[in-house]
Protein backbone atom coordinates (compact mmCIF):
# COMPACT_ATOMS: atom_id res chain seq x y z
CA UNK A 1 0.00 0.00 0.00
CA UNK A 2 3.00 2.61 0.97
CA UNK A 3 4.47 2.10 -2.65
CA UNK A 4 0.70 2.34 -4.46
CA UNK A 5 0.34 5.29 -2.27
CA UNK A 6 4.16 6.41 -3.06
CA UNK A 7 2.98 6.14 -6.91
CA UNK A 8 0.02 7.85 -6.72
CA UNK A 9 1.78 10.82 -5.86
CA UNK A 10 3.95 10.63 -9.04
CA UNK A 11 0.89 10.61 -11.15
CA UNK A 12 1.77 14.26 -13.12
CA UNK A 13 4.61 12.06 -14.49
CA UNK A 14 4.19 10.12 -17.61
CA UNK A 15 3.62 6.15 -17.40
CA UNK A 16 6.54 5.21 -18.76
CA UNK A 17 8.94 7.15 -16.61
CA UNK A 18 7.19 6.30 -13.36
CA UNK A 19 7.89 2.26 -14.55
CA UNK A 20 11.70 3.54 -15.34
CA UNK A 21 11.62 4.75 -11.93
CA UNK A 22 9.94 2.04 -10.13
CA UNK A 23 12.19 -1.13 -11.69
CA UNK A 24 15.08 1.26 -11.25
CA UNK A 25 14.33 1.60 -7.37
CA UNK A 26 13.37 -1.89 -7.43
CA UNK A 27 17.08 -2.99 -9.13
CA UNK A 28 18.76 -0.27 -6.70
CA UNK A 29 17.02 -2.29 -3.34
CA UNK A 30 17.81 -6.04 -4.57
CA UNK A 31 21.86 -5.28 -5.46
CA UNK A 32 21.37 -3.27 -1.59
CA UNK A 33 20.22 -6.47 0.19
CA UNK A 34 21.98 -8.76 -1.76
CA UNK A 35 25.37 -6.55 -0.63
CA UNK A 36 24.46 -6.42 2.58
CA UNK A 37 23.26 -10.12 3.23
CA UNK A 38 26.66 -11.50 1.75
CA UNK A 39 28.77 -8.76 4.15
CA UNK A 40 27.14 -10.99 6.68
CA UNK A 41 27.75 -14.00 5.35
CA UNK A 42 31.44 -13.41 4.77
CA UNK A 43 31.87 -12.81 8.22
CA UNK A 44 30.08 -15.77 9.27
CA UNK A 45 32.35 -18.17 7.67
CA UNK A 46 35.46 -16.21 7.87
CA UNK A 47 36.86 -18.58 10.44
CA UNK A 48 34.99 -21.99 9.16
CA UNK A 49 36.10 -24.56 6.99
CA UNK A 50 37.14 -24.22 3.26
CA UNK A 51 33.78 -25.52 1.81
CA UNK A 52 31.49 -23.27 4.03
CA UNK A 53 33.51 -20.28 2.48
CA UNK A 54 33.86 -21.89 -0.87
CA UNK A 55 30.05 -22.36 -0.72
CA UNK A 56 28.89 -18.57 0.04
CA UNK A 57 31.41 -17.56 -2.96
CA UNK A 58 29.64 -20.12 -5.22
CA UNK A 59 25.96 -18.61 -4.67
CA UNK A 60 26.99 -15.15 -4.60
CA UNK A 61 26.04 -15.08 -8.16
CA UNK A 62 22.95 -16.30 -8.75
CA UNK A 63 21.67 -15.18 -5.84
CA UNK A 64 22.04 -11.75 -6.85
CA UNK A 65 20.46 -13.17 -9.71
CA UNK A 66 17.52 -14.47 -7.66
CA UNK A 67 16.89 -11.15 -5.60
CA UNK A 68 17.16 -9.41 -9.12
CA UNK A 69 14.30 -11.69 -10.56
CA UNK A 70 12.17 -11.53 -7.25
CA UNK A 71 12.45 -7.47 -7.37
CA UNK A 72 11.60 -7.02 -10.77
CA UNK A 73 8.61 -9.21 -10.01
CA UNK A 74 7.39 -7.12 -6.92
CA UNK A 75 7.91 -3.95 -9.50
CA UNK A 76 6.09 -5.44 -12.31
CA UNK A 77 2.73 -5.38 -9.54
CA UNK A 78 3.02 -1.84 -8.56
CA UNK A 79 4.54 -0.25 -11.96
CA UNK A 80 1.71 1.36 -14.21
CA UNK A 81 1.98 -0.55 -17.52
CA UNK A 82 -0.01 -1.17 -20.35
CA UNK A 83 -1.53 -4.59 -20.67
CA UNK A 84 0.89 -5.57 -23.38
CA UNK A 85 3.53 -4.31 -21.51
CA UNK A 86 2.48 -5.98 -18.53
CA UNK A 87 2.69 -9.04 -20.29
CA UNK A 88 6.24 -8.91 -21.96
CA UNK A 89 7.32 -8.58 -18.40
CA UNK A 90 5.66 -11.11 -16.80
CA UNK A 91 6.83 -13.39 -19.64
CA UNK A 92 10.31 -11.86 -19.58
CA UNK A 93 10.40 -12.75 -15.40
CA UNK A 94 8.88 -16.32 -16.36
CA UNK A 95 11.79 -16.89 -18.56
CA UNK A 96 14.47 -15.43 -16.24
CA UNK A 97 12.90 -17.85 -13.19
CA UNK A 98 13.08 -21.06 -15.31
CA UNK A 99 16.92 -19.93 -15.58
CA UNK A 100 17.59 -19.48 -12.53
CA UNK A 101 15.92 -22.91 -11.55
CA UNK A 102 18.38 -24.50 -13.86
CA UNK A 103 21.16 -22.35 -12.55
CA UNK A 104 20.20 -23.72 -9.11
CA UNK A 105 19.98 -27.27 -9.83
CA UNK A 106 23.53 -27.12 -11.10
CA UNK A 107 25.11 -25.66 -8.53
CA UNK A 108 23.04 -27.78 -6.35
CA UNK A 109 24.42 -30.79 -8.08
CA UNK A 110 27.97 -29.83 -8.02
CA UNK A 111 27.60 -28.87 -4.59
CA UNK A 112 26.32 -32.71 -4.10
CA UNK A 113 28.97 -33.80 -6.18
CA UNK A 114 31.79 -31.94 -3.75
CA UNK A 115 30.13 -33.03 -0.42
CA UNK A 116 30.12 -36.89 -2.18
CA UNK A 117 33.44 -36.75 -3.04
CA UNK A 118 34.84 -35.34 0.35
CA UNK A 119 34.47 -38.88 2.27
CA UNK A 120 37.20 -39.92 -0.89
CA UNK A 121 41.21 -39.00 -1.37
CA UNK A 122 43.11 -39.46 -4.25
CA UNK A 123 46.41 -38.07 -2.83
CA UNK A 124 46.62 -41.90 -0.86
CA UNK A 125 48.89 -44.77 -1.44
CA UNK A 126 45.68 -47.21 -2.23
CA UNK A 127 43.66 -44.93 -3.77
CA UNK A 128 41.48 -47.42 -6.19
CA UNK A 129 38.16 -46.98 -4.37
CA UNK A 130 38.13 -43.12 -4.30
CA UNK A 131 39.51 -43.20 -8.14
CA UNK A 132 36.32 -45.39 -8.73
CA UNK A 133 33.99 -42.93 -7.23
CA UNK A 134 35.56 -39.93 -8.55
CA UNK A 135 35.28 -41.40 -12.06
CA UNK A 136 31.75 -42.17 -11.72
CA UNK A 137 31.14 -38.89 -9.88
CA UNK A 138 32.53 -36.74 -12.89
CA UNK A 139 31.00 -38.24 -16.00
CA UNK A 140 27.13 -38.50 -13.96
CA UNK A 141 27.70 -35.28 -12.85
CA UNK A 142 28.56 -33.58 -16.36
CA UNK A 143 25.71 -35.75 -17.99
CA UNK A 144 23.37 -34.39 -15.92
CA UNK A 145 24.96 -30.93 -16.18
CA UNK A 146 23.96 -31.29 -19.95
CA UNK A 147 20.44 -32.92 -19.24
CA UNK A 148 19.79 -29.55 -16.72
CA UNK A 149 20.78 -27.25 -19.67
CA UNK A 150 19.24 -28.84 -22.31
CA UNK A 151 15.76 -29.09 -19.97
CA UNK A 152 16.23 -25.51 -18.85
CA UNK A 153 16.54 -23.77 -22.42
CA UNK A 154 13.69 -26.30 -23.60
CA UNK A 155 11.58 -25.11 -20.88
CA UNK A 156 12.72 -21.51 -21.96
CA UNK A 157 11.90 -21.88 -25.42
CA UNK A 158 8.18 -23.49 -24.34
CA UNK A 159 6.83 -20.76 -23.14
CA UNK A 160 6.74 -19.11 -26.60
CA UNK A 161 3.72 -19.52 -28.78
CA UNK A 162 5.54 -19.55 -31.86
CA UNK A 163 8.22 -22.71 -30.46
CA UNK A 164 5.29 -24.88 -29.70
CA UNK A 165 3.61 -24.18 -32.87
CA UNK A 166 6.88 -24.92 -34.40
CA UNK A 167 7.13 -27.97 -32.75
CA UNK A 168 3.67 -29.02 -33.56
CA UNK A 169 4.92 -28.81 -37.00
CA UNK A 170 8.16 -30.97 -35.91
CA UNK A 171 5.84 -33.78 -34.76
CA UNK A 172 4.25 -34.22 -38.25
CA UNK A 173 7.42 -34.54 -39.70
CA UNK A 174 9.10 -36.32 -36.48
CA UNK A 175 10.54 -39.61 -38.66
CA UNK A 176 12.63 -37.40 -41.28
CA UNK A 177 13.37 -34.92 -38.42
CA UNK A 178 14.39 -37.67 -36.41
CA UNK A 179 16.74 -39.30 -38.70
CA UNK A 180 18.79 -36.06 -39.71
CA UNK A 181 19.26 -34.98 -35.72
CA UNK A 182 20.11 -38.82 -35.17
CA UNK A 183 22.77 -38.08 -38.16
CA UNK A 184 23.98 -34.66 -36.80
CA UNK A 185 23.86 -35.54 -33.54
CA UNK A 186 25.93 -38.96 -33.58
CA UNK A 187 28.87 -38.16 -32.30
CA UNK A 188 27.64 -36.45 -29.39
CA UNK A 189 25.46 -38.81 -28.68
CA UNK A 190 27.48 -41.85 -29.25
CA UNK A 191 30.64 -39.84 -26.32
CA UNK A 192 27.56 -39.58 -24.36
CA UNK A 193 26.29 -43.19 -24.08
CA UNK A 194 29.90 -43.90 -24.05
CA UNK A 195 30.25 -42.06 -20.76
CA UNK A 196 27.46 -43.50 -19.10
CA UNK A 197 28.68 -47.00 -20.07
CA UNK A 198 32.26 -45.80 -18.48
CA UNK A 199 30.85 -44.77 -15.61
CA UNK A 200 28.67 -48.22 -14.75
CA UNK A 201 31.71 -50.19 -16.26
CA UNK A 202 34.61 -47.99 -15.52
CA UNK A 203 37.24 -49.60 -17.46
CA UNK A 204 39.00 -46.45 -17.07
CA UNK A 205 39.39 -44.49 -13.70
CA UNK A 206 41.09 -41.22 -12.55
CA UNK A 207 44.53 -41.51 -12.60
CA UNK A 208 44.64 -44.96 -13.83
CA UNK A 209 48.01 -45.93 -15.74
CA UNK A 210 47.02 -46.56 -19.54
CA UNK A 211 49.14 -47.43 -22.69
CA UNK A 212 46.68 -45.85 -25.32
CA UNK A 213 48.34 -45.75 -28.94
CA UNK A 214 51.49 -47.04 -27.69
CA UNK A 215 51.29 -43.48 -25.38
CA UNK A 216 51.89 -45.21 -21.38
CA UNK A 217 50.09 -41.94 -19.64
CA UNK A 218 47.85 -41.43 -17.02
CA UNK A 219 44.17 -40.26 -16.91
CA UNK A 220 44.11 -37.25 -16.36
CA UNK A 221 40.43 -35.88 -16.82
CA UNK A 222 37.06 -37.55 -18.10
CA UNK A 223 34.63 -35.20 -19.51
CA UNK A 224 31.37 -35.45 -21.47
CA UNK A 225 32.85 -36.31 -24.38
CA UNK A 226 36.88 -36.86 -24.03
CA UNK A 227 39.14 -37.76 -22.02
CA UNK A 228 42.35 -35.93 -21.35
CA UNK A 229 45.57 -38.81 -21.00
CA UNK A 230 48.74 -37.27 -19.19
CA UNK A 231 51.92 -38.91 -21.27
CA UNK A 232 54.81 -39.49 -19.24
CA UNK A 233 56.51 -36.71 -20.47
CA UNK A 234 53.57 -34.30 -20.07
CA UNK A 235 52.16 -34.03 -23.25
CA UNK A 236 48.25 -34.60 -23.16
CA UNK A 237 46.26 -37.14 -25.37
CA UNK A 238 42.74 -36.08 -25.98
CA UNK A 239 41.15 -39.54 -27.27
CA UNK A 240 36.90 -39.78 -27.43
CA UNK A 241 35.23 -41.56 -24.74
CA UNK A 242 33.82 -43.47 -27.40
CA UNK A 243 37.49 -45.28 -27.96
CA UNK A 244 37.47 -46.62 -24.80
CA UNK A 245 34.30 -48.81 -25.59
CA UNK A 246 35.61 -49.78 -29.16
CA UNK A 247 39.33 -50.21 -29.04
CA UNK A 248 41.62 -52.37 -26.91
CA UNK A 249 43.68 -50.60 -24.67
CA UNK A 250 46.49 -51.43 -21.32
CA UNK A 251 45.51 -50.57 -17.83
CA UNK A 252 48.03 -51.08 -15.49
CA UNK A 253 46.12 -50.13 -12.65
CA UNK A 254 42.07 -51.69 -13.42
CA UNK A 255 42.72 -53.70 -9.83
CA UNK A 256 45.41 -52.46 -7.80
CA UNK A 257 47.78 -50.09 -8.11
CA UNK A 258 50.66 -52.21 -7.49
CA UNK A 259 52.96 -53.91 -10.77
CA UNK A 260 55.03 -56.36 -11.45
CA UNK A 261 58.62 -54.66 -13.33
CA UNK A 262 60.66 -57.16 -15.60
CA UNK A 263 64.22 -56.11 -16.33
CA UNK A 264 65.73 -58.54 -19.55
CA UNK A 265 69.27 -59.06 -18.67
CA UNK A 266 71.65 -60.50 -21.13
CA UNK A 267 75.12 -61.94 -19.99
CA UNK A 268 77.74 -64.33 -20.91
CA UNK A 269 77.52 -68.20 -20.41
CA UNK A 270 80.45 -68.15 -17.30
CA UNK A 271 78.16 -65.64 -15.73
CA UNK A 272 77.79 -66.14 -11.68
CA UNK A 273 73.99 -66.68 -11.57
CA UNK A 274 72.98 -67.27 -7.89
CA UNK A 275 75.74 -64.66 -7.32
CA UNK A 276 73.34 -62.25 -9.72
CA UNK A 277 69.99 -63.40 -7.68
CA UNK A 278 72.03 -62.73 -4.34
CA UNK A 279 72.07 -59.33 -5.60
CA UNK A 280 69.11 -58.60 -7.49
CA UNK A 281 67.47 -59.08 -4.05
CA UNK A 282 70.19 -56.64 -2.19
CA UNK A 283 69.22 -54.00 -4.64
CA UNK A 284 65.73 -54.34 -4.56
CA UNK A 285 65.54 -54.72 -0.55
CA UNK A 286 67.84 -51.64 -0.22
CA UNK A 287 65.60 -49.65 -2.08
CA UNK A 288 62.62 -47.34 -0.78
CA UNK A 289 60.71 -47.82 -4.11
CA UNK A 290 60.11 -51.70 -3.71
CA UNK A 291 56.92 -52.95 -2.03
CA UNK A 292 58.42 -56.00 -0.18
CA UNK A 293 56.25 -58.40 -2.39
CA UNK A 294 57.98 -59.45 -5.41
CA UNK A 295 61.65 -60.14 -6.17
CA UNK A 296 63.50 -62.88 -8.46
CA UNK A 297 65.24 -63.70 -10.84
CA UNK A 298 65.60 -66.83 -13.58
CA UNK A 299 67.13 -67.38 -16.69
CA UNK A 300 64.81 -67.43 -19.36
CA UNK A 301 66.58 -68.36 -22.32
CA UNK A 302 69.05 -69.31 -24.39
CA UNK A 303 71.46 -67.26 -27.31
CA UNK A 304 74.46 -67.92 -30.03
CA UNK A 305 76.31 -66.26 -27.57
CA UNK A 306 74.50 -65.12 -24.46
CA UNK A 307 71.69 -66.09 -21.94
CA UNK A 308 69.08 -64.55 -21.24
CA UNK A 309 68.08 -63.79 -17.28
CA UNK A 310 64.42 -61.70 -16.59
CA UNK A 311 64.65 -60.05 -12.97
CA UNK A 312 61.19 -59.67 -11.38
CA UNK A 313 60.50 -56.94 -8.59
CA UNK A 314 56.76 -55.35 -7.72
CA UNK A 315 56.00 -51.67 -6.72
CA UNK A 316 53.06 -49.84 -5.16
CA UNK A 317 52.79 -47.44 -8.86
CA UNK A 318 53.54 -47.55 -12.30
CA UNK A 319 55.73 -44.80 -11.62
CA UNK A 320 57.67 -46.40 -8.54
CA UNK A 321 57.99 -49.66 -10.85
CA UNK A 322 59.89 -48.11 -13.55
CA UNK A 323 62.13 -46.26 -11.91
CA UNK A 324 62.70 -49.59 -9.96
CA UNK A 325 63.46 -51.38 -12.68
CA UNK A 326 66.12 -48.38 -13.95
CA UNK A 327 68.22 -48.69 -10.46
CA UNK A 328 68.20 -52.38 -11.18
CA UNK A 329 70.24 -52.18 -14.23
CA UNK A 330 72.13 -49.28 -13.38
CA UNK A 331 73.56 -50.95 -10.19
CA UNK A 332 73.64 -54.63 -11.52
CA UNK A 333 75.96 -53.63 -14.25
CA UNK A 334 77.97 -51.14 -12.11
CA UNK A 335 78.74 -54.74 -9.98
CA UNK A 336 79.40 -57.01 -12.67
CA UNK A 337 81.55 -54.67 -14.17
CA UNK A 338 83.49 -54.47 -11.17
CA UNK A 339 83.52 -57.87 -9.87
CA UNK A 340 82.52 -60.21 -12.74
CA UNK A 341 84.04 -58.55 -15.86
CA UNK A 342 83.73 -61.74 -17.57
CA UNK A 343 80.01 -62.34 -17.25
CA UNK A 344 79.38 -59.40 -19.84
CA UNK A 345 78.42 -60.79 -23.24
CA UNK A 346 81.72 -61.53 -25.62
CA UNK A 347 81.77 -63.31 -28.61
CA UNK A 348 83.14 -66.25 -28.78
CA UNK A 349 85.84 -65.50 -31.81
CA UNK A 350 88.76 -65.87 -28.76
CA UNK A 351 91.57 -67.67 -29.69
CA UNK A 352 93.50 -69.68 -27.23
CA UNK A 353 97.37 -68.23 -27.38
CA UNK A 354 98.75 -71.77 -26.21
CA UNK A 355 96.72 -73.86 -29.32
CA UNK A 356 97.92 -70.90 -31.71
CA UNK A 357 101.61 -71.42 -30.75
CA UNK A 358 100.80 -75.33 -31.28
CA UNK A 359 99.72 -75.16 -34.27
CA UNK A 360 102.47 -72.72 -35.76
CA UNK A 361 105.34 -75.57 -34.90
CA UNK A 362 103.46 -78.66 -35.51
CA UNK A 363 104.35 -80.70 -38.24
CA UNK A 364 102.58 -80.51 -41.58
CA UNK A 365 99.20 -82.83 -41.80
CA UNK A 366 100.02 -82.85 -45.80
CA UNK A 367 99.86 -86.41 -47.50
CA UNK A 368 103.35 -87.68 -47.95
CA UNK A 369 102.97 -88.01 -51.20
CA UNK A 370 102.26 -84.45 -51.41
CA UNK A 371 105.67 -83.20 -49.04
CA UNK A 372 107.43 -85.68 -51.27
CA UNK A 373 106.41 -83.67 -54.47
CA UNK A 374 107.16 -80.73 -52.40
Amino acid sequence: MHARAVIDRLGWLPDWLVSLIVFGAAIFAALVVHQVAFRVLDRLVAERALFWRSLVQRGQRPARFAILVFGMSAAAGVAPMSPGQADLMQHLLLVAFIALMGWLSGIALGIWATLYLRHYQLDVEDNLLARKHTTQMRILQRVATILIVVVTVAAMLMTFDQVRQYGVSLLASAGAAGIVVGLALQPLLKNLVAGIQLAITQPIRIDDAVIVEGEWGNIEEITATYVVVRLWDWRRMVVPLSYFIEHVFQNWTREDSALIGTVMFYADYTAPVAAMRAKLEEIVKASPLWDGKVVNMQVTDFRNDTMEVRMLMSAGTAGRVFDLRCAVREQMIAWLQQEHPHALPRRRAEIDTANTEFAAFAPSREAPEKRALS
